[in-house]
């Protein structure tokens, strides 16, 4: 007895550990497959709140799990590549994305799904080993798929079948019987248990999807009893809870992000809450709508064996599957068409409920880029997004740091301190986020990447090294200034003059390569940045070589400042080079 429930448990969480490594493996590589597609539709296609919509369902349905959706939804929020109001649109849609999986599990008994699922895999198992680049990729999405549905397939095997089990063990089916009948006949109570025990579920297996296969597996062996509209009730308030459960993912995503990201996570939690409250006021109305709707579905899909005197129970109770599939896509969606004209009253909502209090859009803290995925979803080949960003803001602390110090090189008779300290500080922080960047691009290469990430992790890492160096040449330029102060010593109007003609070269250089970062250069960009560093190569040796032929009558210190600041100005434009020619391959 003892060992048969322990074999019974087991077998269950085998099969869920199959459906959810076929998840996984799929979703990998569809990501392998699309994901330059997907980031771009994340970075570009959600500035209002249908297309964000939109792509928060596009890219859920691609990769098949709404909780990667909304942490990368977080983690988005958290680099700053999406906004508050943004990611409420991208988090509705990918609640509408999830609700393929119900889809996809009401067809199993429909097909001998198990039949299909090995031939799948015995497809994409010579591609993914012989395979190359997508075509390995996509081997290994048809691997995913084929374990996905093959783990579906066991579930539905692995969840004892109540009928069976009167027939082994009577007492434990009239307990689980008996139990179910009691809580159903709370009615109204009856809704708020499942909701709770949904919740509980999709908290403990960490994944709606599976928490929804696990519900529909229990309703097939007769769980819930053996009348299909009344499992269909029980199933309904459970997926209720499921879309409650589902937010506590993007929720310890957001442990440790800014401000922002919280606010994020909190616009899901909340946007799931109000839907599921209207959805357990009107519960008997709408789940009696769903119910009719039934009859819309051809013969074929959905076969009403409950009207028919005979057929096996658990034939008759397919139907709650097709009930669960309809019941999940018409809640969300209608949640999305009641709550997406009022998606700037619920971030409103959520800055109120999460104040800044730190500072975290100006403060250290805000600017720290954190792998936020690493302990809960991975999110493969779309965790490359934030690591941009920060290199996109790397290089603009770069452009405020030169500009800084133009501006304490341009006032010499002024107490320029405070801005030499918070040029220190800029400098401080560009190391910690070389650091951070270079942990977080490692942590990305840890897993199998396609090439074609591969490479751009390679660039990505490069241009963040040329970055933080170009950052230390500029603070050598401060210091030399500032030292030049402190000694009293002078430049001449003609030194000052040769300086900020290198100076004003270097700008339109950072600005150039600050405008292509990460996108490529074409060939007359490339030109173009080639002249630009020739051309500080060529007025650095002009005008030091003016300066050794003033070292023998003028001051000698002041000329070895003006040699020093020209060949600091050189060694950043140097930099700036590097990051050109590393776009350049990008190309």
């Amino acid at each position: 007895m003892i060992w048969s429930t322990i074999t019974s448990i087991l077998g269950i969480f085998g099969a869920l550990g199959i459906f959810l490594f076929g998840m996984k493996v799929m979703s990998e590589g569809i990501q392998k497959v699309a994901g330059d597609s997907m980031r771009k539709a994340l970075a570009t296609m959600t500035k209002n709140r249908f297309s964000a919509a939109f792509t928060g369902f596009f890219t859920t349905c691609m990769v098949q799990s709404s909780s990667a959706t909304t942490v990368l939804v977080v983690s988005f929020v958290n680099a700053g590549l999406l906004t508050l109001v943004e990611s409420i649109g991208v988090i509705m849609g990918a609640n509408l994305g999830t609700t393929i999986t119900a889809w996809l599990v009401a067809f199993i008994p429909k097909f001998s799904v198990s039949k299909i699922a090995l031939p799948v895999i015995g497809i994409g198992l010579p591609m993914f080993f012989i395979g190359k680049n997508k075509g390995r990729a996509i081997g290994e999405t048809l691997i995913g798929f084929g374990l996905l549905f093959f783990g579906l397939s066991e579930l539905k095997h692995a969840v004892p079948d109540v009928k069976t089990l009167m027939a082994t063990n009577a007492e434990v089916a009239e307990f689980i019987k008996n139990t179910v009948t009691s809580v159903q006949d709370l009615q109204f109570g009856a809704t708020l248990i499942f909701l709770v025990l949904g919740i509980i579920l999709t908290v403990v297996v960490q994944s709606s999807s599976a928490a929804m296969a696990i519900t529909i597996a229990c309703a097939w062996n007769g769980w819930f009893g053996s009348d299909p509209q009344q499992a269909f009730m029980s199933c309904a308030a459970i997926v209720l809870g499921e879309n409650i459960g589902t937010t506590i993912t993007a929720w310890l995503a957001s442990i440790g992000a800014n401000v922002h990201a919280k606010r994020a996570a909190r616009a899901h939690f909340m946007f799931n809450v109000i839907g599921t409250i209207w959805a357990v006021i009107l519960f008997g109305l709408f789940t009696k709508f769903v119910w009719n709707i039934l009859g819309i579905f051809p013969d074929w899909m959905v076969e009403m064996k409950t009207k028919k005197a005979g057929g096996d129970v658990n034939e008759q109770l397919i139907i709650v599957a097709f009930a669960v599939a309809i019941f999940h896509t018409t809640f969300n969606f209608m949640n999305i068409l009641l709550l997406i004209p009022f998606v700037k009253q619920i971030a409103n909502l959520v800055q109120k409920m999460i104040k800044d209090k730190t500072g975290a859009d100006t403060d250290e803290e805000g600017q720290r880029i954190r792998y936020i995925s690493q302990t809960l979803i991975d999110l493969g080949e779309l965790n490359i997004v934030e690591a941009e960003k920060a290199v996109e803001r790397l290089s603009t602390q770069c452009q405020e740091m030169f500009k800084g110090y133009i501006e304490v090189f341009e006032n010499p008779h002024q107490d320029m301190s405070a801005q030499v300290n918070k040029l220190k500080e800029m400098e401080d922080e560009a190391d910690e986020m070389m650091q951070d960047l270079t942990e977080y691009l490692v942590r990305c290469t840890s897993k199998e990447a396609s090439p074609h990430l591969s490479e751009r992790i390679a660039a990505l890492l490069r241009i963040t090294a040329e970055l933080e160096e170009c950052s230390d040449a500029i603070y050598r330029l401060i210091k030399i200034a500032e030292r030049k102060y402190k000694k009293g010593r002078q430049f001449t109007p003609e030194q000052v003059e040769s300086i900020m003609e290198i100076a004003n070269v270097i700008e339109e250089f950072m600005q150039f390569t600050h405008a292509r970062l990460l996108v490529g250069l074409s060939d007359e960009d490339s030109a173009k940045a080639q002249a630009m560093r020739d051309k500080v190569v060529s007025l650095r040796k002009k005008y030091n070589k003016v300066a050794m032929a003033r070292m023998a009558e003028g001051n000698v210190k002041v000329e070895m400042l003006n040699i020093d600041t020209n060949t600091q100005l050189d060694v950043v434009s140097n930099h700036l080079f590097h990051v050109a020619q590393t776009n350049a391959e990008l190309a």
